[in-house]
This record gives C-alpha cells, structure tokens and sequence, in this order.
C-alpha cells in the first residue's frame, strides 16, 4: 500500500512540475509574442523567436561562427585586398567608372567589437562603391575581448590614415573623405573622426547606422521595451565589458573609448544617423545627435519606425521600408561628399 502511495505521489510531483513548465513556457511565448509585435510586420520573421544573446565565451564562440561566412559582391566593382601600415588589411572597392576625383568612404563593420569581419560587407560595399561611384575601404581590425581597447580602435585610424595616403592614387581627394558604420562599427566610426579632428585630418562626413557610441548605456535598467530584439542589454553589457577590459561605470577617461563620452563636439563634420525606435541604442543615438546639434554640426537623424537592430542587413533586398532606409543613407552620403543623388538599383 505504501509503495502505490509513494508512487502516486511521484506521479502527482511530476505532474505538478510539467504543468509548471507548460505554465512558464505560455508566460514565455505571450512575452515574446508581445515583444515581437511591435516590429514591422514586413520585418517580422520565425528567426525572431529564438533570441541568441551574447553573454560569455560559448555564446561569443558560436555567434563568431555563424558569422564567417562572406557577402556576394555586385558584379562590376573591382575588389583588392591592401596591408595598412600600423593596422591589419583592408578591402578596396572600385567601380569601373568611378568618379575622378572623387569622394571615398571609410566603412567599418559591425559586431559588437568582439565578432565579424569586412568580407561580411562585401555586398554592401561594393554596392556603395557602384551606386556612388566612389572608392570604398573596408578594414580589418582586432577584435575583444583578445584584443580590448585600443588596439581595434587603432586599426580603424590607422586605416584613415592609409586611405589618405592611398586616395590620389585610388583617385580620391583627400578632403572629400567620409567614415561609416554600422553598429560597434558606427561607434568605431565616431571615435575615428573625433580623433581625425584633433589630428587635423580632413573627414567630410560621417555616416552612422545605429552607432554604439556609449558604454553608460549598459548601466541603463529600465529601456522602455527596447533591445529585446537583435541586439540585447546583455549582449551589449558583455561586449562594452570585453573591449574595455572591464565592466562598463560610471567614470571613463580614455579618449576614443566610447564616443558619446567627448564632451566637447564642436567641429566634427556633418553627420548621418539612422536607427530603429525597437534599437536597444535608441535613446544614445538620439541623445548624440542632440548634442551634436547643440555643438553646431548639421545631422540628419532618421529614426525607422517598428525597426529592430540590424533589420536593415536582413531585409533591404525584400523589405520597402528597409530599401528606403539604406537609399537614404546613401543619398545622406552623395549629399555629404558633394556626389549628387545616388543612383536608385536593385
């Protein structure tokens, strides 16, 4: 008699705990469902329901796999691969009938400083360089949390320097020099021409797409519903903490570590940036360009409704709402590099 007692109580604790779990997982997929309701619908994928934050080695080593794969070029641009003295390599971009002379644009890749590589912007870069007609440099550069601040940095300077150099050859003018970004590469970027200005060296404009420019941002609680797609608070906490070398605080002091904290932004030239309301930077894309604003620099800040991090890669060939985004961006860029419109291709 007491072992069908025990085992009717093993049964009925078994129960109790499946039913816990089926509780849990229905509070778990209302709360994503929710979330995920704010996003566009066109943006809207089955991707979007496993959330895959980076938080520790594992994640970091499976995120870095994931992300090694290369970008198709468009066809008709001429790819080249280049060593930058003081940095690592570089990709150059050149369309048959680039402009000479004309403009040329330093772009960045994102990854949060701590994953991808340039190859991943192959297509977005030669595609740049054959809408524009410019010459485009994307460099390599090390990564966190191998390689913390400012050896990434470093890379990314050294690159603008190079490409100044390199631009008569390239049929560049040295003055008609922009620097871009996407993500930890548009935070890459505005620190890049912060320091191009105190060194005197000429940057025409700058071209953000959603930047992390503040590592405060990770001390930030409470980011009314944002980050909860793409790009998290914990992934971003653990990424500031990797390119630091320690966890994000109140006090930074390094120069260039994180963009948003230069407290004096008077001439630094002209600026797009472009980011998602769902965007976990949100608030400090907003708040850069305010500044920016306030320091006398023309910025044209286009903020893309029901857009989450980084939707633009996966969707601007099949998305509307994504294909305008990028075209204004690049029109941002012919504007500033005194180009003339970009031309409209698929």
């Amino acid at each position: 008699m007491s072992t069908s007692r025990g085992a009717a109580a093993g049964a009925a604790a078994a129960s109790a705990v499946a039913a816990t779990v089926a509780v849990s997982a229905a509070v778990s997929v209302a709360r994503r469902h929710h979330t995920l309701s704010a996003v566009a619908p066109e943006l809207r994928t089955p991707a979007l329901w496993l959330p895959r934050p980076i938080t520790g080695k594992r994640s970091l080593s499976r995120a870095r796999r994931r992300s090694r794969l290369a970008t198709d070029p468009v066809a008709g641009v001429a790819i080249t691969r280049h060593d930058v003295p003081g940095g690592r390599d570089a990709f150059v971009y050149e369309p048959p009938d680039h402009r000479r002379p004309g403009g040329a644009l330093l772009w960045i890749h994102g990854g949060g400083t701590i994953l991808g590589h340039p190859e991943s912007d192959h297509e977005l870069c030669s595609r740049i360089a054959r809408d524009l007609r410019i010459v485009v440099v994307s460099p390599r550069y090390r990564l966190a949390p191998e390689h913390p601040f400012p050896a990434g940095f470093d890379d990314c300077f050294a690159a603008l320097r190079w490409l100044h150099d390199a631009a008569p050859a390239l049929g560049g003018e040295g003055t008609r020099v922009a620097v871009g970004g996407a993500s930890a590469g548009g935070g890459l970027a505005a620190s890049v021409v912060q320091k191009a200005h105190d060194h005197g060296l000429p940057v025409a404009f700058q071209m953000l797409l959603y930047p992390m420019l503040d590592d405060r941002t990770a001390l930030v609680r409470d980011h009314q519903g944002r980050g909860r797609v793409g790009w998290t608070r914990r992934s971003n906490t653990y990424a500031w903490t990797c390119y630091l070398g320690r966890g994000p605080s109140v006090a930074e002091s390094r120069p260039y570590a994180a963009a948003a904290r230069r407290e004096d932004l008077r001439g630094l030239p002209p600026a797009w940036i472009g980011v998602g309301d769902l965007d976990l930077f949100y608030a400090e894309d907003l708040s850069y360009a305010e500044r920016l604003r306030s320091a006398g620099v023309p910025v044209d800040l286009v903020v893309e409704p029901g857009m989450y991090h980084g939707a633009d890669f996966d969707h601007h060939a099949t998305a509307p709402s994504m294909h305008a985004f990028r075209q204004g961006m690049l029109d941002a860029l012919a504007a500033g590099l005194a180009l003339g419109p970009a031309a409209e291709r698929s």
